[in-house]
């Protein structure tokens, strides 16, 4: 256990390239809000943020993939996301990224860990 991480969800909440998981970010603002998803078996997290202009990505909440499944998609703007790295790989943002969170899965949970 690393001293001030969170538990964000279970585990298995996270179908591969399905619904993803939002929770609270108060130390990034006010009205921040991160979210996982699981690709390619991994977990990744991310500030839930748009590159291009600070919006949430997803059109419904926890809908962050596009209809293929193969990238993450701001719905306001249309910007596509490698979902392994963050980086934008078509839209407004190109070459961009969203912002990383350290995450963490073991035991049967998705841990959100304290940042650097």
């Amino acid at each position: 256990m690393v001293a001030n991480e969170r538990l964000i969800c279970a585990a298995d909440a996270l179908p591969e390239k399905g619904r993803g998981a939002r929770f609270d970010l108060p130390e990034y603002g006010e009205r921040a809000t991160g979210f996982v998803i699981r690709h390619a078996g991994k977990v990744y997290g991310y500030v839930n943020r748009c590159a291009h202009l600070q919006v949430e990505l997803d059109w419904q909440e926890g809908e962050f993939f596009d209809a293929t499944g193969d990238y993450l998609i701001c719905a306001t703007h249309g910007a596509c996301y490698h979902p392994a790295t963050g980086l934008c790989a078509a839209g407004p943002c190109k070459g961009r990224a969203l912002q990383a969170l350290k995450i963490e899965e073991r035991d049967g949970g998705v841990y959100l860990l304290p940042g650097e």
